[in-house]
């Protein structure tokens, strides 16, 4: 069935249930009823025939989930009064309706949401105590760009730093991640901006993959379909991925013409999982590297591995492989086999005490890996969110390397998913002229001791070191300033001290936790409230584009992004508005940017065609993503972007890192996919005072702290922390109790959820939550934000987030 035919006979049915509610409104009138029977009818009837009339207009959800759904808002009298989600396309494979999720069907009561911010305001109390008062538009922009002027004249422009943000991850003119982002266009016109690497998503796999494949690609999800066994390490796409325009679909549809078995590797027994997995495995977090090792110890003895894989496209598998300057013995073959500098073979009982995993699970499933082809072998982002976490994410790429699966169909890297996506020409943000960077999670570090961060011990890029402190801070769209950051805590100590960083801008929608530390606070736009053209994220074998349009004229003094930075561009002078706006509104940005991928991609329909369909849908030509497809073909056509062209088990470049960095003795950098402990992990000695281990998962009713301020979803998917009931036993703590959750960084209060569904030792909670303290008296977290507890420490290659390596202890009150 066409998308034509089935618009078409929308169209139709709609015709039809508009003439049915008309006739019903007439014939209730001549029905004769009682007086209050009559009147609630005829109550019904009117609402009935009031939505028939409604404007119906596209957008979509546009938060950090790795979906991107589109919704249809019916709209009357400039209100936003109920939605729907997509309705063209068929149940069918590559061709499937992009359905929001619950979050994203919500939106209607986060447009209407009461506390909305409504104009433009200044603080007026200490940053972090809200307080603030209302200003114009001129006395906010002028404020900015004088302080954005005198900064800039001060200390120069690496003073300026842009906030990591992902509120709208899903934007092109909105989009708000600092790379992207408008806010990143001003000031590439005005001498550019502090920049930085990493994302608080994947920093360590992010970091850690291209030093083995030279970037970081998987198959897509849809691929499955090709495979005989699945396995996935804390890859959780019914909760991270759950709208129709991301990957559960996928996954069950592919699973479905497969039928391949599915084990999940995790320590919580997640909702991927659910019944529908053919075998749970939990884990100690942070140990997934120790796993792959005893797994990889059975295929190296059993003869299970695909020796002339090995021979032809890796290098540093065995002796005859390993690069110059190696030494001997300094092969992945010989760490495994016990031949190397530790001595120890890395046997699945050696694994067994690390990871909490029974030996002979340990071989069971390596045999399953060995003797099952293709394999679709894959991690989820949070194993390598570890303090452990760039080791963690190359040693589950061994497991494809060392069986052959990398560059097929149905097989994978060991990445997580990739996708097809279709054309898309993004905002130009122009070129920034600061070279320095820093990692994205090292912004508090560069507020304090800017100017002592060095390349060796900080990750300072671009220069040896910082020259100043950051001085000045945009926020777009990001509770990234505390929510989302860690040692919350440890972070509003260093920003309440504005002689430190002078100027906190925030764009936002609401007066979220981190809205509270800025100096200047302006009402932004939502994404469907504006126009905009999207791609979908990861959607398997199609891809597809959603025209955005505004579902209500703006209200009150909120403006859009767009008019916010032209403003301060018009007031850093006419050179830098020019500049900036190259005399387009944000309309005829997107005719620009639209004609341009028209030009790449004639397929795609005209601009008034997209506008009027709100979403057109593509499958992939060539049937799957499949990473690394043409390097496996001809690796001496098509080599990989590694300083060799081969898949790298060991690292030359790691190796001089390791040697040449600064690092503290619990960390490790290494040539070759070890596994290390690390700070609080699991047999730190600090366990002696916090025993449990404790790490966040993304939350059905938030995506990070997006929605989090919902009050259906509040009630839906309640804020709890998971404790094993052997744990909870010995310390009396009943499922629905109250409790602590504490160690040296701070305390939160929150429920007990009491379940099997989480091994004996660990402890987890919904991560985005809003933190809600008193950080004037006992700073007490009543919000149950996981941040509270979470270490400012970095990993060591990235110096990403570890923001699952925590260790606590849980009290009833």
């Amino acid at each position: 069935m066409s998308n034509q035919y089935r618009r078409d006979g929308v169209t139709r049915r709609n015709l039809i249930k508009n003439s049915a509610i008309s006739g019903l409104a007439l014939a209730v009138s001549a029905i004769p009823l009682p007086f209050g029977l009559r009147a609630a009818t005829s109550a019904l009837a009117s609402s009935l025939a009031s939505a028939a009339a409604d404007k119906v207009v596209w957008g979509a959800c546009s938060v950090n989930c790795g979906s991107r759904c589109a919704l249809r808002l019916h709209v009357r009298d400039n209100e936003v009064s109920w939605v729907e989600t997509d309705n063209t396309g068929d149940d069918v494979y590559g061709n499937h309706q992009v359905r929001a999720c619950l979050r994203g069907r919500s939106i209607r009561r986060r447009i209407n949401h009461p506390a909305r911010l409504n104009y433009p305001m200044k603080r007026t109390g200490k940053r972090g105590e809200g307080k603030f008062v209302r200003i114009s538009w001129d006395e906010a922009l002028d404020t900015i760009t004088r302080s954005l002027k005198n900064m800039v004249e001060k200390y120069g422009n690496e003073a300026v730093y842009i906030h990591y943000s992902s509120g709208i991850v899903g934007g092109n003119i909105t989009r708000s991640s600092p790379y992207a982002s408008l806010v990143t266009r001003l000031m590439n016109c005005y001498g550019g901006s502090l920049r930085q690497y990493g994302t608080y998503s994947t920093a360590q796999i992010a970091c850690a993959m291209p030093y083995t494949y030279g970037s970081n690609e998987g198959n897509s999800t849809s691929d499955i379909e090709n495979s005989k066994l699945v396995v996935l390490f804390g890859n959780n796409p019914a909760e991270t991925r759950m709208g129709g325009g991301g990957i559960t679909y996928y996954l069950g549809q592919a699973r479905e013409r497969s039928n391949a078995r599915t084990i999940v590797i995790d320590p919580r027994y997640t909702d991927t999982a659910a019944g529908r997995e053919d075998e749970w495995l939990p884990i100690r977090p942070g140990t997934d590297a120790a796993l792959v090792a005893g797994i990889a110890h059975v295929l190296i003895s059993e003869n299970l591995v695909d020796q002339p894989f090995l021979d032809r496209y890796c290098i540093g598998y065995d002796e005859k492989t390993l690069p110059e300057g190696a030494p001997a013995n300094g092969h992945y073959k010989a760490y495994i086999l016990g031949l190397g500098e530790d001595g120890v073979a890395k046997t699945p009982r050696w694994a067994s005490a690390i990871t909490g995993i029974p030996a002979d699970k340990i071989i069971k499933l390596a045999r399953e890996i060995g003797s099952a082809k293709p394999a679709y072998i894959a991690q989820g982002w949070g194993p390598q969110r570890q303090a452990n976490g760039e080791l963690t994410a190359r040693a589950i790429a061994m497991l494809p390397i060392l069986t052959g699966n990398v560059g097929i169909n149905g097989g994978n890297s060991g990445a997580r998913e990739s996708t097809y996506t279709i054309t898309i020409e993004r905002m130009p943000v122009l070129t920034n002229p600061v070279n320095a960077q820093i990692s994205c999670f090292s912004w508090t570090d560069a507020i304090v001791r800017g100017p002592e961060m060095t390349a060796r011990r900080d990750g300072v890029r671009g220069k040896e070191k910082l020259d100043v402190p950051i001085k000045f801070l945009w926020n777009y769209a990001g509770n990234t300033i505390t929510n989302q950051h860690s040692d919350i805590n440890k972070t509003h100590d260093i920003l309440q001290d504005d002689s430190r960083c002078e100027m906190i801008v925030v764009i936002d929608n609401f007066m979220t936790s981190s809205a509270k530390y800025a100096d200047i606070l302006l009402p932004d736009l939502m994404t469907v409230e504006q126009q905009d053209i999207i791609p979908n994220d990861y959607a398997g074998n199609m891809g597809y584009l959603i025209f955005i349009q505004p579902a209500t004229q703006p209200k009150f003094e909120r403006r859009p992004i767009y008019w916010i930075t032209s403003e301060v561009a018009r007031r850093l002078g006419p050179d830098i508005y020019q500049k900036f706006t190259e005399g387009r509104t944000q309309e005829q940005w997107l005719k620009y940017l639209y004609a341009r991928m028209q030009e790449k991609d004639p397929q795609l329909p005209s601009y008034e065609a997209l506008r009027a369909m709100g979403i057109y849908k593509r499958k992939d030509p060539n049937g799957h993503f499949v990473a690394y497809q043409q390097f496996r073909a001809d690796p001496d056509a098509h080599p990989l972007k590694t300083p060799s062209g081969k898949i790298e088990i060991y690292s030359s470049q790691l190796a001089e890192i390791a040697a040449s960095w600064q690092l503290e003795k619990d960390e490790t950098i290494s040539p070759l996919p070890v596994y290390a402990p690390t700070f609080e992990g699991w047999d730190a000695p600090e366990r002696s005072v916090y025993p449990l281990q404790l790490f966040g998962f993304h939350f059905k009713g938030r995506t990070h702290s997006s929605y989090g301020n919902i009050d259906v979803l509040k009630a839906a998917c309640r804020q709890e922390v998971w404790i094993n009931p052997i744990d909870a036993q010995s310390r009396a703590i009943a499922d629905g109790d109250k409790v602590r959750v504490f160690n040296e960084r701070g305390e939160l209060r929150i429920t007990a959820k009491v379940t099997p569904r989480i091994m004996p030792g660990v402890t987890a909670m919904g991560q985005g939550a809003w933190h809600e303290a008193n950080m004037s008296g006992d700073r007490v977290d009543y919000g149950a934000c996981i941040n509270t507890l979470t270490t400012q420490r970095p990993s060591p290659l990235a110096k990403g987030n570890p923001q699952h390596t925590n260790l606590v202890e849980i009290q009833k009150i």
